[in-house]
């Protein structure tokens, strides 16, 4: 596995690293632009992915931000809150809370036990959710 970086209880990856299988991170992860997991993705705390990232399969965490650009082949299951920045493409979303969709994402259906707010114009299956707040471009 490549190297990680630790301080306290959040991990960092370096900028352009290929992870290959499956990775699970005991804490918050901060992930770079441009570094690509070819398994799935496992955080027990807050992941935050880098613009123009990748991962093929699927994606569990506490609390996610999924940066612009990144494409997620997988659902991703977070007990907590899940933001999907401008124009990435995720597969799917179960969330415990909050989904905060940002203009241009592509994602499949989207759940969650609290508010899902789409920012702009989406392409999505079906939203699910205890309220719904679209606010325009």
């Amino acid at each position: 596995m490549p190297t990680l970086f630790q301080k306290g209880n959040t991990f960092f990856a370096q900028k352009g690293t290929y992870f290959e299988g499956n990775v699970k991170i005991d804490g918050d992860f901060i992930v770079p632009a441009h570094t690509h997991f070819w398994g799935r993705l496992t955080v027990t705390g807050t992941l935050e992915l880098g613009p123009r990232s990748s991962v093929a399969l699927d994606v569990s965490c506490w609390n996610a931000i999924i940066g612009s650009q990144s494409r997620i082949k997988g659902p991703v299951v977070a007990h907590g809150d899940v933001t999907i920045l401008d124009h990435a493409a995720v597969h799917s979303v179960i969330a415990g809370g909050k989904v905060i969709l940002r203009r241009g994402v592509h994602v499949g259906d989207v759940t969650s036990e609290d508010t899902i707010i789409v920012h702009g114009k989406i392409k999505s299956g079906k939203l699910t959710g205890k309220n719904m707040k679209v606010i325009g471009d």
